[in-house]
């Protein structure tokens, strides 16, 4: 069975997924960064494939897919990279990147690539859903992958229900309509988004992500979706000093790991 489905019918509650962008800080970082997560109590990972114009991803996010694109990051590489994870690592592990990158490669070749290496989830956040379903849903399928799509609060009550109708995992739940980034707290109107959201019952587990940094707001967040995702706060403590291991082990105790 799929991991991500796996964790969300052992878990439904303070489920912490952590994204980071592959290749950085170092080239080399990423397979490190996986086991460093695990280790010291991640639920699951996003891995960001870096991409030269990255329009959701706030300027934490956007730095860091710069680096790691100069630093030599590519798809194909990734792959390699993670070529053999699944023989230590066993939490759910997704893929999160723009279509262009992927669409170079070929929808089916990346896709049989997740499927190789042992990707359970793909997040791509300029793929329409009505797209997949008419063009890719079959080969997500035959690969074993999940797509992930997103909500935000300017996401209209019958799209929302459209996409938990053809979601399968979770729901990207985007707390604001601005980038990804570092903020401190929620507002009254995200606080209303959240509500509103968890009163329509959905069928999907929803993971509120954008503007998740601290253990107050993760908390927060944990009160009204399944759990959170933690991207730009996470990056920025790997661009800090220390070793990796330190800096991992510091941020996931600071989120009561």
């Amino acid at each position: 069975m799929n991991r991500i489905r796996t964790l969300f019918e052992n878990k439904t509650n303070y489920i912490l997924s952590v994204y980071f962008t592959a290749g950085y800080p170092s080239l080399d970082d990423t397979y490190n960064i996986i086991h460093s997560l695990e280790k010291n109590g991640a639920d699951m990972i996003e891995i960001g494939i870096p991409f030269s114009d990255p329009v959701a991803d706030g300027p934490v996010i956007q730095e860091s897919s710069a680096k790691a694109l100069q630093n030599g990051m590519n798809v194909k590489l990734l792959f390699r990279q993670l070529k053999n994870i699944r023989k230590t690592v066993k939490l759910p592990l997704l893929l999160m990147g723009y279509i262009n990158p992927i669409f170079r490669m070929g929808m089916e070749k990346f896709l049989e690539l997740c499927k190789q290496t042992g990707i359970d989830g793909v997040i791509i956040p300029d793929l329409p859903p009505e797209e997949y379903m008419e063009h890719y849903k079959d080969m997500f399928d035959k690969a074993g992958v999940i797509n992930i799509f997103l909500i935000s609060p300017q996401t209209p009550e019958n799209r929302i229900r459209f996409i938990d109708g053809i979601s399968e995992g979770f729901i990207y739940m985007v707390s604001s309509s601005s980038t990804t980034g570092i903020k401190k707290g929620f507002s009254k109107e995200q606080i209303n988004y959240f509500t509103r959201i968890r009163d329509m019952k959905l069928k999907n587990h929803c993971l509120a992500g954008f503007g998740i940094s601290d253990l107050e707001t993760f908390n927060t967040a944990c009160r009204y979706a399944a759990g959170s995702i933690i991207g730009s706060a996470f990056i920025k403590t790997l661009g800090g000093t220390g070793t990796m291991e330190e800096k991992i082990c510091g941020f996931m105790k600071m989120l009561g790991k």
